[in-house]
Order: C-alpha cells, then structure tokens, then sequence
C-alpha cells in the first residue's frame, strides 16, 4: 500500500494542517448501503425544514481554505474547495448528487462537517502519494475527463503519485485515474483542515462517522492522522 507524505516546505507553509486518511479494505460497492442513503437523506430534509445548511464562506472552516487557497496562488471564488463547491450545489438544488455508495458516505460526511473530502482507488495510485508543491512539469487528467491534460502551474498544491498528479488545488478535484467506482475494492478516504488547532476535534469526529458509513460494508477500516507532526503515514 502507498505511504502518504506532506512535503516539508507544505507542512511548514501551513503547520496547523491536519488529514485523516481513513482507508477501507474489501469494499463491496454493489451492495445497498441504507446507512449512507439515511445520512443524504436526511441532511436534505434537514436543509428542506430549514434546521440546518451546509457551511458557505462566511463559515470560519470555508474561510480558512479560501485563505490557504489564496496563499497558494488560487482564486478560491473561481476555483472553491471541494466543500464549498458541495455545499454551494446542495444549497441551491436541495438534493446532493448519487454516484456510488462509497462516494456518496465521504460527501455526506463531508458537507455535514464542513471539511473537504475526496478519496483514491488504491489499485490505480502508482507509488506513494506526496502533498507538494506542482513544478509545472506534472500532467492530470480531470475526473469525468478521461481525454483532457492539464498541467498545474508551479506552486500550486498538489496530491501527486509517480503517474502524475491526483488532485488539484489542494483538494479542488480528483484525477479521472484513480476514481472511485462501485467496483473499488481498496480505497483512501482524505478529510482535511488547515486549522487543527480549532477544528481538529471535529476532524476525528467526522473521520469516525465515515468510519462508521464504511465499516458494515468493507473488510478493515482504520484511520491515520497526517500532518507536520506525523508527515508520512502508510495507508
């Protein structure tokens, strides 16, 4: 299994980050997942009755990207952070899209919490995955976009394997190559925050209920907590 690395010049660029890699082992994606489907439906009817809506960018967790985006060299109002661009979609239509029992557990989590999510097939990532700085050199391909090339500009933040890179802006979008599918067997779940000295409780508590949307459906889970005091962890 990759090891994942955040890159010394990353973690120093933003030392409160914090990321739970939540890995599940054994997935079966063409079961039901009731579970799941409970957790979509009932944050929408919770936003329909008007007793809860997902963070905007006013939210100090929404705030907190748009400012390590600027910082990186990223307009976070034309380019959002995957949570914010969720949350913005649910506001406005009511519903949060279906793709895959095991996608659809980390966009739930992950609008509810206010933290961005995305997640890896395993058996498509090629070596270890570092969260670095692009040098320009690198090549990804947008999920959904299997013919499409694009070559992030230097600086900014990226996920990336020895096949290119995996997600771009930080946590903007996922490459087309290592999505996850109903047919994903192993799979890396990432939550992250850039203020882990204030939303870092909320963190675990949101890693532990993706643990929990995963668990009756997989055969091992387990969470692993990666930042500038733990920079390397082996999903």
């Amino acid at each position: 299994m990759p090891t994942f690395r955040i890159a010394q010049a990353v973690a120093a660029a933003f030392p409160d980050t914090l990321i739970a890699l939540v890995t599940a082992h054994g997935i079966r994606g063409h079961e039901p997942w009731p579970h799941t489907e409970t957790a979509l439906a009932e944050l929408e009817q919770q936003l329909k009755d008007g007793t809860w809506h997902p963070a905007d960018e006013s939210d100090p967790r929404i705030e907190a990207w748009h400012t390590a985006y600027r910082a990186f060299g990223t307009n976070p109002r034309r380019i959002r952070p995957s949570v914010d661009a969720l949350g913005r979609r649910l506001a406005k239509k009511g519903t949060l899209p279906r793709i895959n029992p095991a996608v659809d557990s980390y966009n739930a989590v992950s609008v509810r919490h206010g933290l961005p999510a995305g997640a890896f097939d395993l058996d498509h990532v090629t070596g270890d995955v570092d969260i670095r700085y692009a040098d320009g050199t690198e090549t990804f391909t947008p999920l959904g976009e299997p013919g499409t090339v694009e070559h992030p500009r230097p600086g900014e933040v990226v996920y990336a394997d020895s096949g290119g890179v995996l997600t771009r802006h930080w946590n903007h979008r996922d490459a087309h190559r290592t999505r996850v599918t109903e047919d994903s067997v192993h799979v890396a779940f990432l939550l992250e925050t850039p203020h882990a000295s204030r939303d870092g409780d909320l963190l675990k508590v949101a890693a532990d209920e993706l643990l929990g949307l995963l668990a009756p459906h997989a055969e091992r889970t387990a969470v692993r907590y990666l930042g500038a005091a733990q920079p390397e962890v082996t999903a």
